[in-house]
């Protein structure tokens, strides 16, 4: 893994990053707005995921060889399509990793919480 990961940087907060990488490994190729069209049904919040925040995060992912993209010019206007590195695989699975600690991280806080309410 030649580049760092970008797992606790900004992305964490909204989880834009591990859903844009979730969404092109179901759909093997898929371009910006087929991504943020995708992007309600599989989002881990409920919070709004603009635009820009989608774009910034696919130029980053491509930038540290996660995501590649090709520009598609046939019927209709020239879109970029982006599809899943090798090092994406892997990218997402370490992200899994890290979301699943997260997770038992939040169930042990919240079971401490409502115990401590409790007494």
């Amino acid at each position: 893994m030649g580049q760092p990961c970008t797992c606790a940087m900004g992305n964490v907060s909204r989880f834009i990053e591990p859903v844009v990488l979730r969404i092109l490994k179901e759909k093997k190729k898929s371009y910006g707005y087929e991504i943020a069209e995708c992007l309600t049904q599989y989002a881990l919040t409920d919070a709004t995921i603009e635009g820009a925040a989608l774009y910034r995060t696919l130029r980053t992912l491509e930038a540290n060889g996660y995501v590649s993209s090709t520009w598609d010019d046939g019927d209709g206007p020239a879109r970029r399509n982006y599809s899943l590195t090798r090092a994406g695989h892997t990218h997402l699975r370490d992200w899994a990793h890290l979301l699943e600690a997260l997770g038992r991280e939040m169930i042990s806080f919240h079971r401490e919480v409502v115990a401590r309410q409790d007494t």
